[in-house]
């Protein structure tokens, strides 16, 4: 794409700083930002990217500097003021009310009327203009927790132009969408910059910065290291001022023949939801030793259900969990871990770590009281920060030091210790969802290798996750889940992203058809 409005610059910092009691996360960004422009925004885990994006849409007060619209100084005090200055931003969690209507989410806090009385024809006609121009194809009558995620972040975008956003920041816009999705996301913003209005993106996805934006800043430890026009530049180079060393982008997996006795196996296991309605229905399949089973599908089509039910926290309504042949359906969450079952939760602060609690605390939990940590009831104390000790070196975790609260660390290094503890348990099968969501392309290199060694140690390993680049560069074989079921199974050689994309949003193809 080539640089439109390059003379006019709508948005700029000077020598923006952004200091935290510890933490200068923002260190004299200079930045310019031009009308019609798409902006990519990278940076490591902790780079300041967040930081400094909150900062230009309200919800941080820089510490030194200035922000400049359209060459003039401006101070806000809230998002609110921000969008009342033609700011928009749609954030990587969307910040919509479930149970109210597309036009309702649109128009909140901005409802058009007198009186106390919203004037929901005129909004609710407005609203479908908006989506009719920029070809954002939404029922403004809809429910949103009937939507796709594609859709409510369609309407997030609507949102934000609804309010005459001619600035918009997209955080992770793509990462929870499908190979399709992300096609008409870009046609959108392609629509958009064709209307003038600019666009700043942060991403981890170097490809996507290739093809969507004109310009990137790349941003290290809360500094801009970089400047770069996109079609001047490789992947490789945008990777290694990231992370600051030669990153490899590409998974090198050895090709192996799969055999032996299934490891894990699950026969016609049917799962309900908090709402009562079947969230698995009836699935069936298996992973032997040495093989990396993916899962791909949209959020919300009974991967949570899945990984709890596997780990114990969800009962199984009726269907078998074998493990080595033992139906452990019935069993605990410490007995299928004494059993050897290791598990990477998809949640890494809620379900993988205690925040609060030391590195060193975090490495034993679930096994604190077995030995060696422990001696009868008292737990062995400088063994345990030994252990810790190696681990974090193994693992190259960044930490100071192993008695500093696991909540201190970045996501990248958090992960690292859930993976130093799951995977030092010797498993032999590992359940493993969203093992890189949110992190760069230096943590996501280190946790690739790190499952590739499980799988060349034989443990057999279920991967669950939203990126179908991960699950294509890591699985031997790949499971469509939809709806709650296992729609298609794929040799990922045999197939591609936007094939296993059509399964994952319910589309069908007949033998006779042959075509999508």
């Amino acid at each position: 794409m080539s640089l439109q409005g390059k003379e006019r610059v709508v948005l700029e910092t000077k020598h923006v700083s952004k200091q935290f009691p510890r933490v200068l996360a923002n260190d004299d960004i200079n930045m310019v930002l031009h009308e019609g422009e798409i902006l990519s925004l990278l940076g490591e885990n902790g780079a300041g990217k967040s930081t400094l994006m909150n900062v230009l849409y309200g919800l941080y007060k820089p510490t030194s500097g200035e922000i400049l619209l359209g060459g003039k100084p401006v101070e806000f005090s809230s998002p609110k003021d921000a969008i009342h200055q033609g700011l928009g931003m749609v954030h990587q969690h969307f910040m919509l009310v479930d149970n109210l209507t597309v036009t309702e989410n649109i128009i909140l806090g901005s409802e058009p009327g007198k009186y106390d009385f919203i004037d929901y024809k005129t909004s609710r006609r407005e609203v479908v203009a908006i989506s009719e121009k920029y070809h954002l194809h939404v029922d403004p009558d809809e429910i949103i927790e009937n939507l796709s995620v594609g859709i409510q972040q369609r309407v997030e975008i609507l949102k934000a132009l609804y309010r005459k956003a001619r600035i918009l920041i997209l955080d992770e816009p793509t990462a929870v969408l499908t190979p399709q999705e992300v096609d008409e996301l870009f046609e959108v913003i392609g629509r958009l910059r064709e209307d003038g209005v600019s666009i700043i993106i942060i991403t981890h996805k170097l490809e996507e910065v290739e093809a969507i934006s004109d310009r990137v800043y790349i941003l290290k430890r809360g500094k801009i290291v970089g400047e770069r026009e996109t079609k001047k530049v490789t992947k490789e180079e945008l990777a290694n001022l990231m992370v600051g060393r030669e990153v490899v982008l590409t998974v090198h997996k050895d090709a192996k023949q799969i055999s032996g006795e299934p490891i894990i196996q699950l026969e016609n296991v049917v799962v309900k939801n908090i709402k009562g309605i079947n969230a698995l229905n009836g699935i069936s399949f298996n992973v032997r030793p040495g093989e990396i089973v993916g899962i791909a599908g949209v959020d919300g089509n009974g991967q949570a259900e899945l990984e709890e039910s596997i780990k114990g926290l969800m009962k199984v309504e009726s269907g078998r969990i074998l493990f080595k042949g033992e139906d452990i359906a019935k069993l605990t969450t410490k007995e299928r871990r004494n059993r050897k079952v290791a598990n990477v939760p998809a949640d890494r602060q809620k379900f993988g770590l205690v925040l609060p609690m030391t590195i060193s605390e975090n490495l034993i939990l679930g096994f604190q009281d077995e030995k060696p940590f422990s001696k009868r009831i008292n737990l062995d104390l400088p063994l345990i920060k030994t252990h810790a000790q190696d681990l974090v070196k193994e693992y190259d975790i960044r930490t100071p030091g192993v008695d500093i609260p696991a909540g201190n660390l970045s996501g990248g290094n958090q992960q690292k210790v859930i993976l130093a503890r799951e995977l030092s348990s010797g498993p032999d099968f590992l359940l493993i969802a969203q093992p890189t969501r949110g992190l760069d392309v230096g943590a996501i290199e280190y946790i690739h290798s790190q499952i590739l060694k499980m799988r060349d140690k034989n443990v057999a390993i279920l991967l669950i996750s939203l990126e179908l680049e991960e699950i294509f560069s890591l699985s031997d074989r790949i499971l469509v889940l939809y709806e709650g079921k296992i729609v298609k199974e794929f040799a990922p050689q045999e197939t591609s992203d936007k094939e296993v994309g059509f399964y994952m949003t319910g589309g069908k193809k007949t033998e006779e058809e042959g075509v999508m």
